[in-house]
C-alpha cells in the first residue's frame, strides 16, 4: 500500500493506474476509522481495480474550535487498518496544501444543505463540499463511497457532483451499527459508559417511529412523541427529528415512498446523528 502526503506526488503515483485504464474508487474519510469505514474500502474494491481513501480532518466543516482539536487522531492505526483492508493507496494531506495561503474559493450548495445539520451548524456544508471538490480534482476518481449515516451529506455532494457535471459515480452504502443498532461513528468513543448505554435508544425509536409513519400515522404528532421519548431516556437537547423527501431532504406530513427520518440529538457533550429510511409493508413485502 503506496501512502502519499505530498499533493505533488499524488498524480505521478495514479499515473500508471491510468494509463492501464484501471478504475479508481476515492473513500474519502477524516480518520479514526472503525468497520463502517473498512466497510467502504470493500464496497469501493468490489467497485474498481484500485482504491485511494483520504484521511484528512477538515477544518472547514468545524464550527466550533474546540469540537476539531477534540476529533480522534489516530494515523499509524488508520493507515494498518486500511492495509489490512486491501486500500492500495493512502493520501494524508496537510491542511496547508489543501487551504494554502491566500485561499478565499469555497463551494456552496444551496437548498438541500440549508436545513437541518445546515441549520445547527452553520457554514458546515461549504466545507464539506468544498474539500470533497477538491480530493475529487486531484483524484479524479472514477468512483467515489460514502457511508448513508450522514445522510444530508450525500444528497449534498450528489448534487454538488451533479451541478458541476463532475463525472464521478457517487455510491452511497447503509450505515454500519453496532449489534445494539448504535451507528457507527468515530465520536462513539468520546460517550461515557452510561452514555454508552443508552445511545441505542436512538436507533431504537426511530424505528418505532417509522413504523408508525409506515402505518399511516401524522408525522407531526409521531414526531413530538419520540423527541418526548428520547429526552426521557437522557438525550438533550435534541436539535431536530424529521421526515423529509429523500433527495431534497423537504418535510413531509404523510408517508411517501423514498422518505428518510433524520436526527441529531447530543448525549452528554457528545452529539449523535442518525437517519433510516421509512418502508412501508407493502413496499417491503413485493421486493
Amino acid at each position: 500500500m503506496q501512502i502519499i502526503r505530498r499533493l505533488s506526488d499524488l498524480s505521478p503515483a495514479l499515473a500508471p493506474w491510468r494509463a492501464a485504464g484501471e478504475k479508481i474508487a476515492l473513500v474519502p474519510t477524516m480518520g479514526a476509522l472503525h468497520a463502517g469505514h473498512l466497510a467502504l474500502v470493500e464496497a469501493a474494491k468490489a467497485k474498481a481495480d484500485q482504491v485511494i481513501a483520504s484521511i484528512f480532518v477538515n477544518p472547514l466543516q468545524f464550527n466550533d474550535p474546540g469540537d476539531l482539536a477534540r476529533y480522534p487522531r489516530q494515523e499509524a492505526e488508520d493507515a494498518a487498518k486500511l492495509e489490512e483492508a486491501g486500500c492500495d493507496l493512502v493520501w494524508l494531506p496537510t491542511p496547508e496544501q489543501l487551504y494554502p495561503a491566500g485561499f478565499a474559493t469555497t463551494v456552496s450548495v444551496a437548498g438541500v444543505s440549508d436545513r437541518w445539520e445546515g441549520e445547527y451548524r452553520p457554514g458546515h456544508f461549504d466545507g464539506v463540499a468544498t474539500i470533497v471538490s477538491k480530493l475529487f480534482i486531484a483524484t479524479m476518481p472514477d468512483v467515489a463511497i460514502f457511508g448513508e449515516k450522514d445522510w444530508q451529506q450525500l444528497a449534498v455532494i450528489r448534487r454538488m457532483a451533479a451541478d458541476l457535471g463532475l463525472p464521478i459515480e457517487i455510491i452511497g452504502h447503509p450505515t454500519i451499527r453496532e449489534a445494539d443498532g448504535l451507528a457507527m461513528s468515530s465520536r462513539n468513543a468520546l460517550l461515557s459508559t452510561e452514555e454508552r448505554e443508552a445511545a441505542p435508544a436512538l436507533f431504537r425509536l426511530m424505528g418505532e417511529l417509522a413504523e408508525a409513519i409506515a402505518g399511516g400515522a401524522d408525522p407531526t404528532n409521531e414526531i413530538g412523541g419520540t423527541i418526548r421519548r428520547l429526552g426521557e431516556a437522557g438525550f438533550g437537547p435534541i436539535d431536530y427529528v424529521a421526515y423529509v423527501g429523500g433527495d431534497g431532504l423537504e418535510p413531509l406530513d404523510r408517508y411517501q415512498e423514498g422518505g428518510r427520518l433524520l436526527a441529531a440529538a447530543h448525549l452528554g457533550s457528545v452529539r449523535l446523528i442518525d437517519n433510516m429510511r421509512v418502508i412501508s409493508d407493502t413496499v417491503r413485502t413485493t421486493r
